[in-house]
């Protein structure tokens, strides 16, 4: 079962594509900052998430 945090990560992810998915059926949404800062704000979480896991992975398999 996975752990709190990368369900976390996934459910941002999606939300993120869902985000985008509906931004680009609706070109009008883009000029709203506040779809600005909340894409902004979900990806970098997003990004921010994926580099810890990265680090994480490269730091066990320098210990093999």
């Amino acid at each position: 079962m996975p752990d709190s945090e990368s369900s976390h990560s996934g459910v941002m992810a999606r939300l993120t594509l869902s985000a985008l998915e509906r931004a680009s059926r609706e070109p009008g949404c883009w000029k709203d900052p506040v779809v600005h800062r909340a894409l902004l704000i979900s990806g970098l979480s997003v990004l921010t998430d994926a580099t810890r896991r990265l680090n994480k992975d490269l730091n066990a398999s320098a210990l093999d």
